[in-house]
């Protein structure tokens, strides 16, 4: 039942629907579950595209810079979670399912594993194609030199601050998807996913599926110019950024919520596991 005097879902149906929808996600076919992953790569490329646009305006101060930006960089959830994809960092929330009992580790670990690579070969695509397109040289060039910046900044985060940025990400990112399951229309999707999105990216946290459209672009254009291409910095970002992204959605909030609503209460004030339901 929905609350009083609201059209949107409750917490707790919240809960039993990313738990449900888990389950789905842990068990979609091969192919399809290939496709839907490229697809939301190339989402997230799209909406990072939006951001350099908007960062390599010197004329905006940083507030209006990170803000503004962090608004358009949203394009890319909303795109995945209206249009439909698999996002890697959005399916962190299958741990609910997982720890419901509803699907089993391998199943989980199949999923984040597909979608993780081909989230890379959307985002890679994208890159590609923007690369060729002459996109770059707006704003007199502006654009590349973002994110020339990009990369210089990204791959040289230590490791410790590119995993906590990480957490911090998608801890945000899967509220946001959370937050989508409350609500019945396009329109509510739109504003479950702007704030959380904007908050990520004005506070300047680590989102993988961003970076594997960020770093290889940067990495073209620095080949382009004939600089030197350190494919290691490639590595050294994604990978602790992977790791914290997993723990910020999966931990901190799929089994946060597993803890608080994984349990109903019986009558005698008692609550019974999930898998005895």
């Amino acid at each position: 039942m929905a609350l009083y005097g609201s059209d949107s879902f409750s917490p707790r149906e919240i809960a039993e629907r990313v738990s449900e929808v888990g389950v789905a996600k842990a068990r979609l076919p091969l192919v399809q579950l290939a496709m839907l992953g490229m697809l939301a790569g190339a989402f997230i490329a799209l909406g990072s595209l939006f951001f350099v646009v908007v960062a390599s305006d010197a004329s905006l101060g940083f507030a209006a810079t990170r803000v503004l930006g962090g608004a358009v960089f949203s394009l890319g959830l909303f795109l995945v979670v209206v249009a439909g994809a698999e996002l890697f960092t959005g399916n962190n929330l299958i741990a609910m399912a997982w720890a419901d009992r509803k699907v089993t580790t391998g199943e989980v670990l199949r999923n984040w594993a597909i979608v993780g690579v081909t989230n890379f070969v959307g985002a890679l695509g994208v890159a590609v194609l923007v690369f060729l397109s002459g996109h770059t040289q707006m704003n007199g060039g502006e654009v590349g030199e973002t994110y020339l910046e990009i990369l210089k900044l990204k791959t040289g985060l230590p490791i410790g601050r590119a995993f906590f940025s990480g957490v911090l990400c998608n801890v945000l990112v899967c509220m946001a998807v959370w937050m989508t399951l409350a609500g019945r229309s396009v329109t509510d999707k739109f504003f479950a996913v702007l704030l959380p999105i904007s908050a990520f990216v004005a506070a300047g946290f680590e989102h993988s599926v961003a970076n594997m459209y960020f770093l290889p672009l940067g990495m073209m254009l620095q080949a382009a110019a004939g600089q030197p291409v350190e494919l290691g910095g490639l590595a050294r970002n994604l990978v602790p950024v992977i790791a914290g992204n997993l723990v910020g959605g999966s931990v901190l909030v799929a089994l946060v919520y597993h803890v608080i609503y994984g349990r109903r209460a019986e009558p005698d004030g008692l609550a019974r596991p999930a898998e005895q339901r």
